[in-house]
């Protein structure tokens, strides 16, 4: 196991073509405040920066599949390994920057590995964060 998280944020992270590490950085900042955890009313009010628990990280280049032709993907905007390596490194510091003085632990998966990845959702609230449509 490399990896793994208890009450928390499963992130899934790709890279596009074009993509720099100040909107890793942007990203990560976004992702630690987003405030999808329920108050004391039921209400999604809080950040992971508030509630504590923890994130795990899995680099996921298939995020930029492109399925809108044909029958197979095309992963043609989806960041080379060699761009989107220090993309996701630069993204992981910001996390761990972010992240050091609160009551958060954060696991990574493997960059470029296959993975088994299992999750159990407690809502479940899933989002998309877009460079294109929210920074």
């Amino acid at each position: 196991m490399v990896g793994r998280v208890g009450r928390g944020l499963l992130v899934l992270v790709g890279f596009a073509t074009g993509d720099t590490p100040e909107l890793g950085r942007a990203m990560a900042e976004k992702i630690v405040n987003l405030r999808v955890f329920d108050n004391e009313d039921g209400k999604m009010d809080r950040s992971i920066l508030e509630m504590g628990g923890g994130l795990l990280v899995v680099s996921q280049f298939t995020l930029y599949g492109d399925c809108r032709k044909g029958r197979r993907p095309s992963y043609s905007m989806a960041a080379s390994p060699e761009s989107a390596r220090p993309l996701y490194q630069a993204f992981l510091n910001t996390l761990r920057d972010l992240v050091r003085a609160c009551n958060i632990s954060l696991s990574e998966g493997q960059f470029q590995a296959m993975m088994e990845v299992e999750s159990v959702n407690d809502g479940p609230v899933t989002l998309l964060l877009d460079s294109e449509k929210n920074f």
